[in-house]
């Protein structure tokens, strides 16, 4: 399990790729139509990567927290799917019923949504205010499924908090770390090598 970190190039206040892709049931979820009133938060995901896995639970729970203060969230899986079955949209519902995900889960079959945020890994969180700025990309917490701290979401939810209380976007982040995106033969993008 090689921890490969986010290399996130869109500057802070800058205007976020919209994207429209389909959840795992095939009905196209648009990020224009899914703003949170007070903002958004965009992660790239996939059903088998352990860091994931380990934060699959308390993010649920985040989210549901989050959209009770007008946010909402989103999540896109990018993997190559002919390698990796096991990401495949039809495990997606379950991997999302299994943590309790109420909220879009997305395939970007193309890669094309991850290539636009130069999202390199699975997790990479991207909060964006309401108007679809990017306010924050880093990672959730200094968890991983290898050490023993406690899963706490400490670097997101400060984002949150400082994004709810109209303060400036954040650029002093540590970047989001996990598994490397499953690219397509050939889709590699160039700041992946």
């Amino acid at each position: 399990m090689a921890e490969v970190p986010s290399t996130f190039t869109l500057e802070a206040g800058a205007q976020a790729p919209d994207f429209s892709l389909p959840n795992g049931a095939g009905e196209l979820v648009a990020l224009a139509e899914h703003l949170g009133s007070k903002g958004t938060l965009v992660m790239f995901v996939c059903n088998h990567c352990p860091f994931v896995v380990h934060l699959a639970k308390q993010v649920g729970e985040m989210a549901a927290e989050m959209k009770s203060w007008g946010m909402n969230t989103i999540a896109i899986s990018s993997n190559d799917v002919e390698h990796y079955p096991q990401d495949s949209p039809e495990k997606m519902l379950e991997f999302a019923q299994q943590f309790g995900w109420d909220f879009p889960y997305l395939y970007d079959e193309s890669q094309e949504v991850a290539h636009a945020y130069s999202a390199a890994c699975t997790p990479d969180f991207f909060l964006l205010d309401k108007r679809g700025c990017l306010f924050y990309a880093g990672q959730y917490d200094d968890s991983r499924p290898n050490n023993d701290l406690a899963i706490d979401g400490r670097d997101l939810k400060l984002a949150i908090r400082q994004l709810l209380e109209d303060g400036e976007p954040v650029t002093e982040t540590k970047p989001a770390t996990g598994c490397n995106i499953k690219w397509k033969p050939g889709n590699e993008p160039a700041y992946f090598a």
